[in-house]
């Protein structure tokens, strides 16, 4: 027997899961090297700069105080423990949280402390920062991405053709005049120090913000490296040296800014859940003013008590009790039950249920931002701000690479003058140093195997959303499913039989003029009809009209006056004509075709899984039957799941949450890793780390292409390793000039790009 769960729906559970995580422990536990790189990749806002008023946008209720900053420029969890550190030292500061994805940051205080002082206090570290809903919120992601593409064009034109004028270079070695190379470095130079400028100060501005700030990070070695190879090669050409290196700066530039490229583009994808759900918060409503009269305004302009019209088939964003009216309600997207709920005067009526019957009046239980909409949005932050305490690979591997470069060359140089070389050659060595062991093929180990996965997977119908999405899908050990809309395909089906196949075409002639759930499944079974006239609807108990002569009933057993029980545990739809006996439509909900095969090959593979559904614990109970899951819950509401979900991670599990409802989004942004699939709506496929449209036989390729793809990045990392172990010493001993070591950099890239398309023909394997 499975596991059984009868969710209590108040909303308010989930708070003490976000709310009592030790956030500040993990957050700390990080390294702050790569905080520093973070806040110097865009620049500070000029509403962080003294005299603009920030405390316009402080919120004030009694002797407390709120403040919603949108927060530029952090990139990882140390970015995360950094900020959240320096503001919760304030005087009176009670709590701040920063979202990674949105950049979303909320303060909240008591006593004397300004906005401004808070966002100076942010701006200090080297973050951009305004006030959470200005005009400039919500551009910087397009603005950077943007920059970042531009940024590469110009480097990759630019490495084209000097690569031509330098393989010109090599190939006439011994044969072209001193007067002709002179004339081709000097060429290659004019071409390279604009686009140097220009393409690479993404790197040195961050580069220069974080010494400022008294921190190093990945670009500043990649900044010297790419300065003092220039410098040499100006200085070569001016001299008339035979060796110019402006091919090796243009190229490093160039494959730099294809990994930050994608990075930023991912982080841009995993920022959509927040806007969408917002959006759907500040829908508008129909409020009933004093007089009356309707009036239409935006849900955040709703308070408690006022009186809100709810048309049929519009969708509630504010909670509310009915006031008036009574019909039929959809929560699909809210608890995942797949049959309506009848509603009256009293009935608490959740965000995002959809009004099926005739128009209800509501009062509102309590603003838009303390509705259940505004719950999923909090689970989804909280969720969000956890995955973002995730140490990638590359994040692991950058706080040991900085300081080796660093130590290495700066070593190289000193070493040399020791000896007894000159500064033109210890300079060269050190240079050659910087080259041959710049980051290149480090910055490019993960983007490469993720930039390949990404295409397979698209290939196959599977979009990634999430930068790091497929190295914690390659951690995951259960899986936890949503039932409708995910196993089933969230619309009953009408069972015709012997006893029901002839009164079908007349039943379907009521149906057609309701939009029940169980209506559209008998009228799509009796396929295009006529509509019967003078239907008359009764509120929770079905329709009436009289057909040929007869009076026919369609609806509740009450309703056509039925007695006894069905056989099955399947939802009934009665029908009645005159004084004839009534007959039951009954209705089962489909799987999908690939339901089983997909639970086979996850169980297979080793992975435990688990159903979490907000409907029936009968329709659940079938379902994890008829796939042979022997974990499961039904009427889980959101905060439910959320719970469920810590209580697993608590255990140790790696969760996948596969969804497509509102009612999952706080669970898929909760879990280790999420799926939805491609008929999701917009809020789930946002807040998931992909979106899946080849069906469920997707999921199992999908985890076992990212298993592939995380031991590429290892690999990978392994390789730029072993590269740097052997060419580190040739390099330091004097026995490598600058462009030799640039060839060798560019030798590292190409090999871990190759590595990574073994991806692409499935060479890798799935360990």
């Amino acid at each position: 027997m499975g596991d059984h769960c009868t969710g209590s729906g108040r909303r308010k559970q989930f708070t003490q899961i976000c709310c009592s995580q030790d956030h500040n422990h993990s957050m700390n536990a990080l390294s702050h090297t790569n905080a520093s790189e973070c806040a110097s990749s865009l620049p500070l806002s000029k509403s962080a700069l003294p005299g603009t008023d920030i405390q316009a946008f402080v919120r004030k209720a009694g002797h407390a105080s709120r403040l919603d900053l949108s927060v530029k420029g952090a990139k990882c969890g140390g970015c995360i423990a950094k900020i959240e550190s320096a503001v919760n030292a304030l005087p009176g500061v009670q709590g701040a949280r920063l979202n990674l994805s949105t950049g979303h940051m909320r303060v909240d205080w008591t006593g004397a402390l300004t906005g401004n002082e808070i966002a100076t206090a942010v701006s200090e570290l080297g973050y951009g920062v305004t006030a959470s809903g200005t005009d400039s919120e919500g551009t910087s992601y397009q603005a950077e991405e943007r920059s970042l593409l531009i940024a590469m064009g110009v480097a990759g034109f630019a490495a084209a053709n000097i690569m031509l004028l330098s393989v010109s270079v090599w190939g006439g070695a011994g044969e072209m005049g001193a007067a002709t190379r002179q004339a081709f470095h000097a060429i290659s130079g004019m071409i390279a120090l604009p686009v140097v400028v220009f393409s690479g100060r993404h790197f040195f501005l961050s580069a220069w913000r974080a010494l400022k700030h008294g921190h190093v990070n990945m670009d500043v070695p990649v900044s010297l490296a790419i300065w003092l190879a220039m410098g040499v090669s100006i200085w070569e050409t001016i001299q008339g040296g035979p060796h110019a290196y402006f091919d090796a700066c243009i190229m490093l530039i160039f494959f730099l800014l294809i990994g930050r490229f994608l990075d930023a583009r991912l982080r841009r994808r995993a920022s959509g859940a927040a806007h969408d759900l917002a959006a759907l918060k500040n829908r508008s409503v129909r409020r009933q003013n004093s007089t009356g009269a309707i009036e239409s305004v935006r849900a955040n302009e709703i308070i408690a008590g006022d009186m809100i019209l709810l048309s049929p088939g519009e969708q509630a964003v504010i909670d509310m009790t009915i006031a008036e009216g009574a019909g039929e309600i959809d929560e699909q997207l809210v608890s995942g039950e797949s049959l309506p709920r009848l509603v009256n005067a009293g009935t608490v009526v959740f965000a995002g249920s959809v009004n099926l019957g005739a128009a209800l009046i509501g009062q509102a239980i309590s603003p838009a931002t303390d509705s259940l909409l505004a719950d999923i949005a909090t689970m989804m932050e909280a969720g969000e701000q956890r995955r973002s305490t995730y140490r990638k690979i590359a994040d692991r591997a950058v706080a040991l690479y900085v300081p080796f470069v660093h130590t290495t060359a700066a070593l190289s140089f000193l070493g040399w003058i020791v000896a007894g070389a000159s500064v033109r050659e210890a300079i060269l060595i050190a240079v050659s140093t910087l080259i041959i062991t710049c980051p290149c093929a480090l910055a490019l180990a993960a983007p490469a195997a993720q930039m390949v996965a990404s295409g397979k997977l698209f290939r196959s119908g599977v979009f990634l959303r999430s930068g790091d999405a497929l190295e914690r899908l390659a951690a995951i050990d259960h899986i936890v499913f949503d039932k409708t809309g995910t196993l089933t395909l969230g619309e009953p089906v009408c069972l015709v039989t012997e006893n029901t196949r002839k009164a079908l075409p007349i039943a379907a002639m009521l149906a057609r003029a309701s939009r029940h759930p169980l209506s559209r499944a008998l009228v799509t079974a009796a396929g295009a009809g006529p509509l019967a006239t003078g239907i008359r609807e009764h509120a929770g108990l079905g329709l009436e009209a009289n057909i040929d002569g007869h009076v026919c009933r369609l609806g509740s057993a009450e309703w056509v006056g039925a007695g006894g029980e069905v056989a099955g545990e399947g939802p009934v739809l009665w029908f009645s004509r005159g004084s004839e006996p009534p007959i039951a439509f009954t209705f089962e909900e489909q799987l999908r075709d690939d339901a089983k095969a997909a639970v086979r090959a996850l169980e297979t593979e080793g992975y435990s899984l688990e159903i979490l559904s907000g409907d029936r614990p009968s329709a659940v109970a079938r379902t994890a039957g008829a796939l042979g899951i022997g974990v499961w819950s039904a009427r889980v509401s959101p905060q439910d799941k959320a719970a469920r979900l810590e209580a697993l991670r608590d255990e140790g599990k790696r969760v996948l949450m596969v969804g497509d409802g509102l009612n999952d989004a706080g669970a898929l942004a909760l879990a280790h890793a999420s799926l939805t699939p491609g008929g999701a709506m917009d809020i789930s496929q946002s807040a998931s780390d992909a979106v899946y449209a080849g069906g469920l036989g997707s999921i199992p390729a999908i985890l076992r292409i990212s298993k592939s793809a995380r031991q590429i990045m290892l690999q990978n990392f392994g390789l730029a390793a072993a590269y740097n172990l052997i060419a580190v010493p040739i390099a330091v001993t004097g026995h490598v000039t600058p462009l030799i070591a640039a060839i060798a950099m560019s030798a590292s890239s190409l090999i871990v790009t190759l590595n990574a398309l073994r991806i692409r023909h499935g060479k890798s394997g799935s360990s």
